[in-house]
């Protein structure tokens, strides 16, 4: 049995970002289980098929890859609480995931199956929709992702992410930060400096 705190939060953000109805909701009752992720553990591993959907309850994690040559991390995502988690193409194709997905804090999520997921969409149309809704979250933050690193400067990028997820420093370390801005360590300690020291920075 769900807690009730989580199952609440999760239905509110199913309404919001899919408009599911109280109908569509209780066809998904016994779907989703709950799930606890210790600091630094996986929700997905590289070169494994991504067969799940995932609610941050609590908790943030990131997307990385590992180069196989140099094995340096290059950080693509930052996932916080009350968004879903999932690697889209893997669970798309059923490919195997070429990136990691962890948590960089103890984490919670309520977790729903791809079998689950097929089968909702072929009873209802709220739930078509949410993998509809899901598919274009991914595609618009992969495509505001790329044209970051095209047509914005490594400060304007940083300001982007701060404005997108507040509070990110005193969560994320300076090396990820780094990571998933394209740019080395001393790059980002300029920027914030050129910036001032402000508690959002």
């Amino acid at each position: 049995m769900l807690p009730n705190s989580a199952h609440s939060l999760l239905a509110q953000n199913l309404q919001a970002f899919a408009g599911l109805s109280e109908d569509d909701l209780r066809l998904a009752e016994g779907a989703w289980t709950l799930r606890s992720i210790a600091k630094n553990e996986f929700f997905n591993f590289r070169n494994s098929v991504c067969r799940h959907v995932g609610f941050i309850v609590s908790g943030l994690f990131r997307v990385y890859y590992v180069d196989p040559v140099t094995s340096e991390e290059h950080n693509m995502a930052f996932i916080p609480e009350r968004l879903f988690l999932t690697s889209l193409k893997s669970l798309l194709t059923g490919e195997v995931c070429p990136y990691y997905i962890a948590a960089l804090e103890d984490a919670e999520l309520l977790v729903i199956t791809t079998d689950q997921l097929h089968r909702l969409y072929g009873l209802s149309h709220g739930w078509e929709r949410f993998g509809r809704r899901l598919a274009e979250q991914y595609l618009v933050f992969q495509q505001s992702k790329a044209e970051g690193l095209l047509f914005q400067s490594a400060e304007q990028r940083y300001l982007t992410l701060l404005e997108q997820l507040p509070g990110v420093t005193n969560r994320v370390s300076l090396g990820h930060i780094a990571s998933y801005l394209g740019i080395k360590g001393p790059s980002l300690s300029r920027i914030r400096a050129q910036l001032g020291k402000s508690s959002d920075v």
